[in-house]
């Protein structure tokens, strides 16, 4: 191709085209820039053929002109190393591409022959080979470059676009970027939702390929963290339908309730966008994926809260220095140049940048100096150094002893692409002393910083770096923000503000989906009972350990009070005050029979059955005393084994009286065998065999599988109740039955005596008291298992006294009532 394209270069006998001044040094080895200080907007339509000129508008880039000292300077300091290529020296041509495609190709012709008025295939240079080049285009204008470059096999830096695209080595295996990759830039966004808490998002992106790609990843990154997207807006970059795009967009942005906006585009239409309807949104934050390239002062009143995502800006002593001592001469001739030095001499341009002028005139247009460090400048100085030490490995490698040759040289400009594989394995430090190197998709290994711009309201613009995402910091370090630096626009009611479609969800709180909507969309209810929610917007509710039970907000779980019937409180002293009343009573009677003890009344009732029937009453009543406080071991075997006993001896004597009654009545019939049965023996056997059933059952019981104490966590809400476990059911049961029992067969047998002379009115009592006594706990079994807790308790203590003073009332007070009140009837013949 080299050979071809010189000789054709004599056949023309075109004269040596002279460069324009300081956009083209000679070298020994050169480097390609595309840099772009000036945008130009062509007035003509289609070309039919080649123009000779063009004609358009166009205005200044001057924060760009940065980029292009930091390339010239850069060059320089290398130049001047003993270290860094020390026998070689690097030229450049630098072409302006004017920020339009069809430039462009014809500044990179142009680099490409080494002329400035180039033809494809024609190379016509006056100095060395030309081994790569170095732009700034925007995403679509890297992806469209890169199929001219790649033609020719020469690497292609770019320092301004973190294409997501081109990091695909196998499609684009020339490209590198000195600025980390567009897909961290993503991850960073989602990052900084995530700590802010902003889950409903809206989304205005260009349609171009790479802004297509990273909405999708940053749709993904957003899901997959329980977020959700407002909607998601394109515009076309086309200045036909831009008008229709912004009035859908603003319609959108106004209609939603979304506080956060995500702006993806290049710089060209984000400043755009920035002039236009949409920006003038209040209490929006907008989050934008790079700086903007004016700074005109009009601009600023327009500006809102926006964090901008923009690569780590360095301050690089070195490249000051030049700024502030370049002889402008030796750069483009340019009016807009001249302002631009201009505007250095000003009294607001930092110590370190601020030139010496022998005239006090100073521009007034822009005011640029204090913006130094906001542009690519960093970018551009690594990218020339990236590029020098691969070309120091590159020579080294070939030959350390070797000097630049005539031979090497054409071997260099035929194979370019030898190159790449010195810039994949490139690792260095910078001036700054940081490591630089490419990662395997030939992305700059670097982070973000995070910038806060807001308008104040005194006109002024506040532009901080409040945080930084580094994909590649220690795990736990990748995301750092300060929001005490942040300053937030006055219009918010909180700060930081909240973007949600729903309100957040309060502990004691769960979400509920709503039906046909985003997940991010949702109702608040209570936590059912029993479970609480101790953050906010959980999605659902917590049971509480078994020991413990929500408070009154449900969202925190606290011990549960354990019950029981105690002592003190009114129920169980009401209760302990019946069963000493009664016991009381039944003393009295016990003493009023022992008192009138020889009395025909007494004597008459079988007075031993009388004294044991009494006594065993009045350890019923005492029985029912164990219920009462906090069931332990001890009180639990006792409470059911002792109740059971004492009631089957006082049962079974009521039996034995009964039996004693009928016996005693057919006794006295002429020839009646009754007479030799008469006696204590029959009832005592009776009391004693009765009775001893059931204590054989309930020691059983107790071998078997014996009450203990037990702590019920689940028969009511929000306590837990300590109560007695029966150990084995079938055996309580065993043991009231027994009592059913021998209750009913003292029924029978007195019901059938009931209609004996009134002189034997025992039957008549006996038959009252059982009927009371049967009432009793025939009402007690349905009630007692309806019951929980210490009620549980009360019914059975009430049972238990309710019976035991049913019994004696029936039995026992008639005849206290004749020995006291009507002792005239207390004599045998009525007896």
């Amino acid at each position: 191709m080299e050979n071809t394209a010189e000789h054709q270069c004599i056949l023309r006998n075109d004269p040596p085209v002279e460069p324009q001044p300081g956009y083209h040094k000679d070298g020994d080895i050169m480097i390609g820039g595309l840099v772009t200080v000036t945008s130009f907007y062509l007035n003509e339509g289609p070309f039919l053929s080649t123009p000779q000129s063009f004609s358009g508008n166009s205005f200044p880039i001057f924060l760009n002109y940065y980029n292009f000292l930091a390339f010239v300077s850069a060059v320089e300091e290398i130049n001047n190393s003993s270290e860094l290529l020390p026998n070689l020296t690097l030229g450049f041509h630098i072409d302006e591409p004017y920020n339009n495609l069809l430039l462009t190709y014809r500044a990179a012709i142009n680099i490409f022959s080494g002329m400035e008025t180039g033809i494809p295939n024609y190379s016509c240079k006056t100095s060395g080979p030309l081994a790569a080049i170095i732009e700034g285009f925007s995403t679509e204008q890297s992806i469209e470059f890169s199929s001219l470059s790649r033609i020719y096999k020469y690497p292609q830096i770019s320092y301004s676009s973190g294409n997501l695209i081109m990091s695909d080595t196998e499609k684009f295996p020339y490209f590198y970027q000195t600025v980390p990759s567009e897909l961290y830039l993503c991850a960073g966004i989602v990052k900084l939702l995530k700590h802010f808490g902003w889950t409903w998002v809206g989304i205005i992106a260009s349609d171009d390929e790479n802004s297509m790609r990273a909405v999708q990843i940053l749709s993904d990154g957003i899901e997959q963290n329980g977020d959700c997207i407002a909607f998601i807006e394109t515009f076309q970059n086309s200045a036909f339908l831009m008008y229709e795009n912004l009035q859908r967009i603003y319609k959108s942005i106004k209609t939603s309730s979304t506080k956060v906006i995500i702006l993806y585009c290049n710089r060209h239409y984000t400043e755009y966008i920035k002039q236009t309807i949409i920006w003038e949104a209040s209490g929006k934050v907008w989050i934008i994926k790079s700086e903007s390239l004016f700074f005109f002062p009009s601009y600023h009143s327009k500006r809102k809260n926006s964090f901008v995502f923009t690569m780590t800006k360095k301050n690089i002593p070195s490249f000051h220095k030049f700024v502030r001592e370049v002889n402008p001469l030796l750069l483009p001739n340019d009016s807009f140049i001249d302002m631009w030095f201009e505007d250095l001499c000003n009294d607001r341009c930092p110590k370190s940048i601020q030139r010496s002028c022998s005239s006090d005139k100073t521009s007034a247009y822009l005011i640029h100096c204090d913006v130094i460090n906001s542009g690519d400048s960093y970018n551009v100085y690594n990218a020339v150094y990236a590029l020098a030490h691969a070309l120091h490995n590159m020579v080294s490698s070939r030959s350390e002893n070797t000097k630049w040759s005539e031979e090497s040289e054409k071997f260099f400009d035929v194979f370019p692409w030898k190159l790449n594989q010195y810039l994949k394995n490139l690792h260095f430090k910078n001036v700054l002393a940081e490591e630089i190197f490419f990662d395997e998709n030939g992305d700059l290994v670097i982070g973000y910083d995070i910038i806060n711009i807001i308008t104040l309201t005194d006109g002024t613009r506040s532009n901080e770096i409040v945080g930084n995402y580094n994909p590649y910091a220690p795990t736990g370090q990748e995301f750092t923000i300060n929001e005490e630096m942040i300053i937030w626009e006055s219009s918010f009611t909180e700060t930081p503000p909240q973007s949600r479609c729903s309100p957040s969800c309060h502990p004691g709180f769960r979400k509920l989906s709503l039906e046909r909507k985003p997940v991010c969309c949702y109702d608040c209810i209570p936590c059912p009972e029993g479970e609480i929610s101790n953050h906010t917007d959980m999605e659902t509710c917590m049971k509480c350990p078994e020991d413990q039970w929500p408070n009154q907000k449900r969202d925190a779980c606290i011990p549960k009070v354990i019950t029981f019937l105690t002592y003190e409180e009114p129920l169980g002293l009401t209760l302990t005050f019946i069963c000493l009343f009664l016991f009381f009573i039944n003393t009295v009677i016990l003493g009023i029979f022992i008192h009138y003890k020889d009395t025909p009344i007494v004597k008459a009732n079988n007075r031993d059955l009388s004294y044991i029937l009494i006594i065993s009453l009045m350890l019923c009543f005492l029985c029912s005393l164990v219920f009462i406080g906090q069931p332990d071991k001890l009180t639990c075997v006792l409470r059911q084994t002792a109740f059971g006993i004492m009631f089957s001896i006082a049962l079974s004597t009521i039996l034995a009286k009964t039996i004693t009654v009928v016996m005693a009545f057919h006794a006295t019939e002429p020839g009646s065998n009754l007479r030799k049965w008469m006696g204590t023996r029959i009832s005592v056997i009776i009391v004693l065999c009765c009775s001893l059933i059931q204590t054989v059952m309930c020691i059983a019981w107790l071998f078997i599988a014996p009450p203990f104490p037990y702590l019920n966590m689940k028969s009511e809400i929000g306590t837990i109740l300590s109560e007695c476990n029966e150990g084995s059911i079938v055996a309580f049961y065993c043991v009231l039955g027994y009592l059913g029992f021998l209750a009913g067969i003292s029924f029978i047998v007195a019901f059938l005596a009931r209609n004996l002379p009134d002189r034997f009115n025992e039957a008549k009592y006996i038959t009252f008291s059982m009927l009371v006594f049967s009432n009793v706990w025939i009402y007690f079994i349905p009630t007692y298992l309806s019951t929980k807790g210490k009620y549980m308790v009360v019914v059975e203590i009430f049972a238990i006294l309710s019976s035991s003073a049913g019994l004696l009332g029936c039995i026992f007070f008639p005849k206290c009532y004749v020995i006291l009140l009507r002792p005239e009837r207390n004599i045998r013949k009525l007896v």
